[in-house]
């Protein structure tokens, strides 16, 4: 049985200020339109745009948590940790997003470089309007750029090709330590959730692992209803939430309205014997 709750709520979704096609203010009136009433924006390893998101959240009647996606390295594969109820002011907390930006810049030269090897020249030149900003570029720009140039029909088209994490143009990076990433959250006041578990390509004893050693260091939550899960996998997570002792938490994942498998808000509710983790921060 799951729970359709009188507040509708999405804890994970993306603008402009990293991988989205929105701005912070787009998509929090996306959002409201949508019927959310608790929202939080978690770009990837900025906070930016959580004034804007908070000021235009809180104009039109929404609760808003003030939120943030941080890049991971664990077992040598990017994990996601979402900090919920941030505060983006918190000083450890912006030195330590912004020492995980550092290596973007690069990073995505390298791909530029790689994808001018598989016969799509100057991807890196043609990825900077995407993105705006070298810090942020991604793989999602990229992939955007590639569509746009007629390399291929659509975003997934290009992961599933060339930008996988085993794509012949993919460049693993090393983001922040999972210890760190969870310092940073909590010293903000915020609580640390698992992102998107089912996308993770790790072993049965990994995976114990990871969720063994997020919940030592004081993680405190995992997504278990998230546009990046299937259906079958919103079974699979809440069980684990429910061996862990996690918080649940829930996000659409949103990044665009052409692009997104889940537009803001149009998740199914938590199974009712989860204990969802806004609860702890409202």
């Amino acid at each position: 049985m799951r729970n359709a709750p009188a507040s509708c709520v999405d804890l994970h979704c993306h603008s402009t200020v990293s991988d989205g096609v929105l701005s912070p203010e787009a998509v929090a009136r996306r959002a409201a339109a949508q019927g959310v009433n608790i929202w939080s924006l978690t770009d990837h390893d900025e906070v930016s745009g959580q004034k804007v998101a908070r000021s235009t959240a809180e104009s039109l009647g929404m609760t808003y948590l003030g939120g943030v996606e941080i890049s991971v390295t664990w077992a040598n594969q990017t994990v996601h940790i979402v900090g919920l109820g941030i505060d983006e002011d918190h000083a450890a907390l912006v030195e330590g997003l912004r020492a995980t930006r550092a290596g973007r810049a690069d990073r995505a030269k390298r791909i530029g470089d790689n994808l001018a090897k598989l016969g799509m020249p100057g991807a890196y030149e043609g990825v900077l309007p995407f993105a705006g900003n070298p810090e942020l570029i991604s793989r999602t720009h990229f992939a955007r750029y590639l569509v746009q140039a007629g390399y291929c029909p659509d975003v997934q088209t290009v992961f599933d090709r060339y930008l996988s994490d085993e794509g012949p143009a993919h460049e693993p990076m090393q983001w922040a330590k999972l210890a760190s990433a969870l310092s940073w959250i909590h010293g903000s006041g915020g609580v640390a959730v698992i992102a998107h578990p089912g996308r993770y390509h790790y072993t049965p004893t990994q995976f114990g692992a990871l969720f063994s050693e997020f919940k030592d260091l004081g993680g405190q939550g995992i997504e278990v209803v998230t546009g990046s899960h299937s259906p079958h996998q919103y079974h699979e997570y809440a069980q684990v939430a429910r061996d862990y002792g996690f918080l649940a938490s829930c996000g659409s994942d949103f990044h665009s309205p052409t692009e997104s498998r889940h537009d803001l808000g149009s998740l199914p509710g938590l199974p009712l014997d989860l204990v969802p983790a806004w609860q702890a921060l409202l």
